[in-house]
């Protein structure tokens, strides 16, 4: 694919200059840092570092969450102004929160802030009174089907103020006078993102988004928001084809804001991936893009394939993360988004339960090789154009027939080989030929290159 030609900042100019250092590591082969269970371990350390914040769609928790990020990557971040149109939508309030809680008669916090983040609903109005137990629970949210969680609960665009606690808890409150006080601030000040670009040899561009913006929810949020930095930080070392850009944005607003700022860098962005509850133990799942079978869609579907794993596949709706966002109608980009198990379809989700005993290194590092394994696939995915067609070419003078040096999966190869020279005929892409062969892409990218080293093919520019 030849690069597009578009105007870039100057920090991209820079990005792009970067190249002449360029590594000669391969997306395919990052090296031992990208050992299943190392990255899993890691991925779950950054979780459990970022666990505590109390983060929202503005405010400082977001902000101390980027910067927790930039330790590991040199994240950009962006601040977009209260009342800022974008378009159809106008950039909040900024939030904040010190501290609250509500008191019983004795003085004693019988809901608190400080015990868990999720106690309060966020985004809720200051406030500080007392009130009978009938008024309060108006303002009061439980599970009562899970009566000792706690559930998530939010009021962005519309004032409100409330407590989220276990169902039980709220069976305990005796009648009686409580102090209610929320620390809190909704005031002028900006939305902030983060944005890392990785230069490649094309302009052509991957998006790699996460929401940043639930509080201390591990599967929901951090698990993608971990594996977008870890995977950011393992391909600043790798040879690129394309170039990338990773998002950590809060959930609507934020993807909304940021393409109504990069109009044009959006019309770079080929291929995207949305990244989002990938530390539980389910098996993979997959929803398409708006086009249903884009380059993206069919990458994750042959990897999947071949990954020996249950997996699923749900067609596009306009419901969901931030993928709705970028497939929408004016744009209509190539972005799916990868899950284990997607959302709302685990009691655990927008709940307490959502914490680090539920996510895993194990899934963690699955998800992260998962992923990298569909970069590849985008990375190498070539048209070629077979230089002997006239006939199967001999291929054992050339050392790769049956003689490829005593090789277990010789036959495996060879059959790669044979597809390959069969259907590179300047139409088929690498992709196109796995998905008509049955043989997993790397193979064949293996016996593309084989071939294009003894001459017999060409890479079509």
């Amino acid at each position: 694919m030849s690069a597009t030609k578009t105007t870039r900042t100057s920090a991209e100019r820079e990005a792009q200059a970067e190249l002449t250092k360029t590594p000669p590591t391969s997306v395919f082969d990052l090296g031992p840092g990208t050992d299943s269970a190392e990255i899993g371990t890691q991925i779950y350390e950054l979780i459990a570092e970022l666990y505590p914040i109390c983060r929202s769609i503005t405010g400082n928790g977001f902000r101390k969450t980027m910067s927790l990020l930039q330790k590991q990557i040199p994240l950009t971040v962006h601040e977009v102004p209260t009342g800022t149109q974008v378009f159809d939508w106008t950039v909040p309030r900024e939030w904040n929160i010190r501290d609250a809680y509500v008191k019983n008669s004795r003085g004693e916090r019988v809901i608190d802030f400080q015990r868990s983040n999720l106690h309060v609903l966020n985004y809720s109005v200051p406030i500080s009174r007392k009130m009978p137990l009938a008024e309060l629970k108006e303002h009061l949210f439980t599970l009562p089907d899970r009566p000792d969680w706690v559930p998530y609960r939010t009021s962005y665009y519309k004032e409100n103020w409330g407590f989220c606690l276990s169902h039980n808890q709220l069976q305990k409150l005796p009648e009686g006078e409580y102090e209610v006080c929320i620390d809190s601030s909704l005031e002028n000040g900006s939305l902030s993102y983060g944005e890392y670009f990785l230069a490649g040899e094309s302009t052509d561009e991957i998006l790699i988004s996460c929401h940043s913006c639930h509080p201390s929810l591990c599967n929901d949020n951090l698990s993608g928001v971990s594996i977008a930095a870890l995977l950011a930080k393992s391909l600043a070392g790798a040879s690129r084809r394309y170039s990338y850009r990773f998002l950590f944005i809060p959930g609507t607003i934020g993807s909304i804001t940021w393409l109504s700022r990069n109009e044009e860098a959006a019309r770079r962005i080929r291929h995207g991936l949305v990244l989002a509850c990938l530390g539980d133990r389910g098996g993979m799942s997959y929803k398409r893009s708006r086009r249903g079978n884009a380059e993206i869609d069919r990458a994750v579907v042959q990897v999947l394939q071949h990954s020996g794993n249950a997996f699923a596949v749900r067609d596009f709706s306009p419901y969901g993360y931030d993928e709705r966002q970028y497939c929408s109608q004016a744009f209509d980009l190539a972005v799916g988004c990868i899950s284990r198990t997607h959302h709302g379809k685990f009691p655990e989700y927008h709940t307490s339960e959502d914490n680090l005993n539920f996510v895993s290194p194990a899934s963690l590092g699955d998800s992260f090789s998962k992923i990298l394994a569909v970069l590849g696939v985008l990375e190498e995915n070539r048209v070629y154009v077979n230089q002997s067609p006239k006939g199967e070419p001999q291929l054992g003078k050339r050392g790769l027939y049956r003689n490829i040096g005593g090789h277990v999966d010789a036959e495996a190869r060879e059959m790669a080989m044979l597809w390959v020279l069969n259907q590179s005929d300047g139409k088929h892409s690498l992709l196109d030929i796995a998905e008509r062969s049955g043989i997993v892409f790397d193979q064949l990218q293996r016996a593309a290159r084989d071939l294009e080293e003894h001459g017999l093919l060409k890479k079509q520019t």
